[in-house]
């Protein structure tokens, strides 16, 4: 139709409707201008409530009786008193028309949680630590594996196994390893989840004594915690980890083997193949310059293998986070003041 118009303009309207073999009166119809036909008005029914009563029905439902009830359930009370107002509907159109269409009962509002961002350059910088159940011999039993993980390294710097989760054993934890770390007053940031026993008082105040600053996750948010996850994962997805342990010094002698293989032996696929024991105790350097070494020499000895360039090891990362803001990637502002306003 628009292009029968677009014709018409030029040759005129009957060759055009002739030519695309469209019928002159769509055109012209087209063409005329509708007629905006003023809406009549809505008559009231003669059932409607009038405005007296509109009001006393308002009024009701916003008395101290019945202001945190369900219209439903207000009409019920008043039915059972030998009183009716009006239909449940009615009551639903009556609260629409004065804005309160809502949730009318007082309820509990969780408050906003700010997403954690925590900057790690180096080990004993920021350390993540969460607490997984490992089963036991009989149905329902189990036992508590708590892991203190270093971000920056991978390392695996305190864990222990107890039958069962306490704030005073995530406090001996806590202590032993800043103790065997050397952390000294604001060195360290410790990130955690929100169990009972990351919130405890007396964790809290271990923390606040050692100078170590708290952080925790958002609730039921996984994301915020991915590095002591991940680690559980590679514990539970090994080979040998069994469905169950027959006791307690069971699954103490398999971590005791699970964490030496996992510093020692694990090359980590986060901090380009290397172990969390040579990244720690920084002899990162000397293994990747070993790795390019060796590379150097089999590019020399057969460089028509490398179609492109000459081969290089993975780049350690220099800096690791959790929830990296988009104003790091982005920004001149300092990562360093960054990871300071993210702290505060």
């Amino acid at each position: 139709m628009i292009a029968a118009e677009d014709l018409a303009t030029t040759v005129g309207t009957a060759p055009a409707c002739k030519a695309l073999g469209v019928a002159r009166a769509a055109i012209y119809r087209r063409r005329r201008p509708k007629a905006v036909r003023p809406r009549a008005p809505r008559p009231k029914p003669e059932r409607a409530l009038a405005a007296e009563e509109r009001a006393a029905v308002l009024e009701t439902l916003n008395s101290e009786r019945f202001a945190d009830k369900a219209p439903a359930e207000i009409q019920a009370t008043l039915l059972d008193e030998g009183t009716y107002l009006c239909s449940v509907r009615t009551m639903h159109r009556i609260l629409a028309e004065n804005g309160q269409v809502r949730e009318r009962r007082n309820q509990l509002r969780h408050p906003a949680y700010k997403k954690p961002e925590l900057l790690a350059t180096g080990p004993n910088q920021v350390w993540s630590w969460d607490i997984t159940k490992l089963r036991g011999p009989a149905k329902s039993s189990h036992f508590s594996l708590y892991v203190i993980l270093d971000v920056f390294s991978r390392y695996v710097v305190g864990w222990l196994v107890a039958t069962g989760e306490s704030a005073a054993l995530a406090d001996q934890l806590i202590a032993a390893t800043c103790a065997k770390e050397k952390i000294v007053p604001g060195q360290l940031t410790l990130h955690a989840d929100r169990g009972s026993s990351m919130t405890s008082k007396p964790v809290g105040f271990l923390l606040a004594d050692l100078g170590v600053t708290k952080t925790h996750s958002r609730p039921h948010v996984s994301d915020d915690n991915p590095y002591s996850e991940a680690q559980f994962k590679t514990l539970k997805y090994r080979p040998d980890f069994p469905d169950r342990f027959g006791s307690l010094e069971d699954a103490r002698a398999f971590c005791q083997r699970f964490f030496e293989w996992y510093n020692r032996e694990h090359r980590h696929s986060g901090i380009a193949m290397l172990t969390p024991d040579a990244v720690h105790h920084g002899r990162a350097e000397s293994v990747l310059a070993h790795r390019q070494a060796v590379l150097a020499a089999a590019y020399s000895a057969r460089p028509e293998r490398f179609v492109r360039r000459a081969p290089t090891p993975r780049a350690m990362p220099t800096e690791v986070w959790i929830n990296k803001p988009e104003l790091a990637a982005d920004s001149e502002v300092p990562q360093q003041t960054i990871c300071q306003a993210a702290l505060q």
